[in-house]
């Protein structure tokens, strides 16, 4: 990603690379002549990138998932203070999915069985994949329900009939797959599938970079990329 991200601000006239680092790689004493910093390691290395930006008064971008409660802790202690971009996908193309899965659960309501199937390379090192989950969030809140709620993970033996509102959320890991999520929503007699497939992690990057631009100038805050399509689009 670090690559992908270096190139995809190499494609754009309004920003310019002032450095790159690995996570293991100590950040600099000071945060001069850097207006955002990009951030796709680990929840470990995500909360230190929020802490040095919140104490230099530096924008965050970030799309690290796999994180857990403390660790979104720290990101939202630094969007008290800067701006802090946070998605667990930047492509267009996925948040526009996110918003074509919030209409079909508002059109076919509790009548549709949903099942969410998401694809990833075998590298990965979450589960399910922090896309899958949002998607399920943004479901289950369309439901007026949440995913802790609904969400089941797998099944196993003699399960019984599937529970009315269950949100199915399975996995699959292999090969080279970019990134691939579907959620199917099951009617009888019917069935509706909105699928986005990745097969160049280039989107993800330049989502991010557009973050970032659009996050250099914002007041602090928690975003997400639909505030930056939304905003981008009444520009």
């Amino acid at each position: 990603m670090a690559g992908a991200v270096v190139g995809a601000i190499g494609e754009r006239t309004d920003a310019e690379v002032a450095g790159a680092l690995g996570e293991s790689q100590r950040l600099p004493e000071s945060g001069e002549g850097i207006d955002v910093l990009i951030d796709f390691t680990s929840p470990e290395g995500a909360v230190a990138h929020a802490r040095w930006c919140m104490e230099n008064g530096i924008a965050l971008v970030t799309g690290t998932t796999g994180l857990e409660t403390s660790h979104q802790a720290a990101i939202d202690r630094a969007a008290q203070s800067v701006a802090v971009v946070q998605s667990p996908n930047m492509s267009v193309g996925v948040n526009l999915t996110f918003d074509l899965a919030k209409r079909a659960t508002e059109v076919l309501g509790a009548s549709a069985d949903i099942e969410i199937v998401e694809t990833h390379h075998r590298y990965k090192m979450d589960a399910p994949s922090g896309t899958a989950v949002r998607l399920g969030e943004v479901i289950a809140e369309a439901r007026d329900t949440s995913l802790a709620e609904s969400g089941n993970y797998g099944r196993k033996g003699l399960i019984g009939p599937r529970p009315v509102g269950e949100i199915g959320m399975m996995t699959l890991r292999g090969g080279d797959v970019v990134g691939e999520h579907t959620a199917t929503f099951f009617l009888d007699g019917e069935r509706v599938e909105i699928t986005h497939r990745a097969t160049d992690r280039a989107i993800f990057a330049r989502g991010a970079v557009r973050a970032a631009v659009w996050a250099a100038d914002r007041a602090a805050g928690a975003y997400d990329m639909a505030d930056v399509l939304d905003s981008s689009l009444s520009e």
